[in-house]
């Protein structure tokens, strides 16, 4: 059963600019590109898993968005179709990069979720290794594996906005969230029998084995 609400709405000043921006209006769609900036590059990088890459996709799908505008349904979410743009976008980038598994080894650090208390260096600490592990689960799934866990634990999209999303099925996406989730947990399984302490998985663990 799905419990989390989705992070974006059709707010009424966000349609208005949407509204002006179709009409012409380049200083609305900058209104639209600051709300959607952040949120758009960590999708991306997130996916491509590289900060240049991600920056130049990011600013693709804004482009293409500005030059499809006229496309939007308003009786969809917008960012539903936003997201959609950047999920095909990074995809189709994965797909002719040929994509590689990357080791753990090859990983730097990464704060995805960086404490404001600097006073607790050992729960940044914790929060730095949860973020690499996190990231070596997501680079072993494939490109459309990857898109639907990470647009529904990090984005917190239902499966419908999902299918939405990927012009596909809800019963799809929650095929290949249970068949993501399920690789990811096998690879947990795995770092567990090679880890001595066996407790470097915990963080994950809880996202792997939790039901969409």
């Amino acid at each position: 059963m799905e419990n989390k609400v989705s992070k974006y709405s059709n707010d009424p000043e966000q349609m208005r600019w949407i509204t002006l921006a179709k009409n012409g209006s380049r200083v609305a769609f900058n209104h639209i590109v600051e709300k959607y900036q952040q949120p758009i590059y960590n999708f991306c990088y997130r996916m491509l898993n590289n900060g240049a890459d991600a920056e130049d996709a990011a600013q693709e799908v804004f482009m293409r968005a500005y030059f499809k505008l006229d496309t939007y349904a308003e009786t969809y979410k917008f960012s539903t179709w936003l997201f959609s743009i950047a999920s095909h976008y990074c995809i189709d980038r994965l797909k002719r990069r040929r994509f590689q598994l990357v080791s753990w080894d090859d990983l730097a650090a990464w704060y995805p979720f960086p404490s404001q208390d600097t006073s607790q260096p050992e729960r940044r600490l914790l929060e730095a290794e949860a973020g690499r592990e996190v990231r070596v689960l997501l680079n072993a799934l494939s490109p459309d594996y990857r898109t639907v866990i990470i647009l529904k634990y990090w984005h917190t999209m239902s499966c419908q906005e999902i299918a939405q999303t990927l012009g596909t099925t809800v019963s799809t996406i929650k095929s290949r969230l249970f068949r993501a989730r399920r690789m990811m947990a096998d690879q947990i399984t795995a770092a567990q029998a090679a880890t001595p302490l066996g407790d470097a998985v915990t963080v994950s663990s809880q996202m792997v084995f939790n039901s969409p």
